[in-house]
């Protein structure tokens, strides 16, 4: 028998976290470099009413830009996005490809519906109460 994770049968939607964090579109390269500080973000979803127009990673931060710059001028959608009935093999795929562990979830319409988040232990994908504990166990 497979793991939990690569049942044919299951979906992104699934696995998918239904309420990430978001960020507008008029963020910085500044606002983003604050975000990352914490170091259980590892990918930006900027949206306008709900509508995902790029995310962001780390590695998409040019230091050498002026703080003041647009993030959304370095933010991508190519690779970094799925539909929410996909199977969870085609995302575990696309995780791959691109060498990372979240992917937007999305609909036809580009609106965001949820986010993938692969866990670092590599044994299935994080929760709402996954997500949940860790809000507590930070300070307030």
């Amino acid at each position: 028998m497979g793991s939990p994770i690569t049942r044919p049968c299951q979906t992104v939607a699934g696995a998918m976290l239904t309420t990430p964090k978001t960020h507008g579109l008029e963020i910085t390269v500044s606002d983003a470099e604050t975000a990352f500080t914490d170091a259980h973000v590892h990918m930006l979803l900027l949206t306008r009413r709900g509508v995902l127009h790029g995310t962001l990673l780390r590695a998409d931060l040019d230091p050498r830009l002026d703080p003041r710059h647009p993030a959304l001028e370095l933010a991508a959608l190519a690779e970094r996005t799925i539909g929410p009935d996909q199977p969870i093999d085609e995302a575990l795929r696309l995780l791959s490809r691109g060498q990372t562990r979240r992917l937007a979830v999305t609909d036809s319409d580009s609106r965001l519906l949820g986010l993938l988040c692969f866990k670092r232990a590599s044994n299935g994908f994080c929760s709402e109460s996954d997500v949940l504990a860790r809000m507590d166990e930070q300070p307030r």
